[in-house]
């Protein structure tokens, strides 16, 4: 199978890696040090599942690509606008288009550029970062992938998603194919949105929020203004799933950082659009009260503009 990856980084670099290893030709899109990094040495993956080496081409240009059989978009969100025009180029006449972005808008997203019949609704599972250019580094084992059919979920897997999850377990990709992708899409965003937010805004990392009497209130009622939004766009997330997350978040180690509170530490952009954005806009919309959500996206982006200016 070919194989674009248009976000080479730690999750779209890491997933690709594995379907490399397994025989498949993949093809990175990438750019600066990194590009330059897979192009003359590859990539390397290093973690508690070992250390490996893959051999790739890599490319900074679409068109250089040609159609593949399966698109993995991953690059983070606020990047969209530069990765979407990207699609119309790898794109063929039977190609998928697998999203692997944070919060909920990405499958339609892809499907204004390439058209809804090509996307399947994914959300991955994993702990990775880039340690150096063509050096990815994973600090836990999961590697997981949930994903189906969004546009018209069906009531059984289908051909396609099903033939995806036969190629994602035989690379060691822990995946779960599931008839109606917008489920797995949204029970992470229960989780992410809240968690993100809270652990962002506080600027602490899993173990402080969890044992604060006050935060971990708010974080839980977090979960269930999302999961109010779940249900208000139509989605049947599972009936235990604020049961489910709570399991999770206090099992996860102390230590643990969401990924838009190290961007914020750092200096870096966060996705404070697709996340917290997204649940006050879609709110907004049908009606649904999100106070937690809307206070924690007022701070967040405030705390990700430009500073002010100092005074004259």
């Amino acid at each position: 199978m070919k194989i674009a990856v248009v976000g080479s980084g730690a999750v779209g670099g890491y997933y690709g890696a594995l379907l490399a290893r397994a025989g498949h030709e993949v093809v990175f899109l990438a750019r600066g040090a990194h590009l330059d990094a897979i192009r003359a040495r590859g990539l390397r993956v290093s973690g508690p599942l070992g250390e490996w080496d893959v051999l790739a081409r890599a490319e900074s240009d679409a068109s250089a690509v040609g159609p593949a059989d399966l698109v993995l978009l991953a690059v983070k969100t606020y990047d969209n606008d530069s990765a979407l025009p990207l699609l119309p180029a790898l794109c063929g006449g039977s190609t998928l288009v697998l999203t692997l972005q944070n919060g909920v808008d990405s499958p339609e997203a892809a499907a204004a550029v390439v058209g809804h019949h090509r996307v399947i609704a994914g959300a991955a599972y994993i702990a990775t970062a880039i340690a150096a250019p063509g050096r990815i580094e994973q600090t836990g084992t999961y590697r997981r992938i949930r994903f189906g059919e969004w546009f018209e979920p069906s009531p059984a897997i289908t051909a396609r998603v099903a033939a995806l999850h036969e190629t994602f377990a035989a690379a060691d990709i822990q995946s779960e194919p599931a008839p109606d992708g917008r489920v797995p899409l949204w029970e992470k965003f229960i989780y992410l949105a809240p968690f993100a937010g809270i652990t962002g805004a506080a600027r602490q990392p899993a173990g402080v929020i969890r044992t604060d009497v006050a935060a971990r209130a708010q974080l839980i009622a977090g979960f269930e203004e999302v999961r109010a939004l779940a249900r208000a766009e139509g989605v049947p997330v599972a009936s235990d799933v604020i049961d489910t997350l709570v399991d999770y978040l206090d099992a996860v180690p102390a230590s643990m950082r969401s990924a838009l509170l190290i961007d914020l530490a750092q200096g870096r952009r966060i996705e404070v659009e697709a996340l917290q954005g997204a649940v006050v806009r879609r709110a907004l919309r049908l009606g649904v009260a999100v106070p937690v959500m809307t206070t924690l996206y007022a701070v967040l982006r405030a705390a990700s503009s430009r500073p002010a200016d100092p005074p004259a």
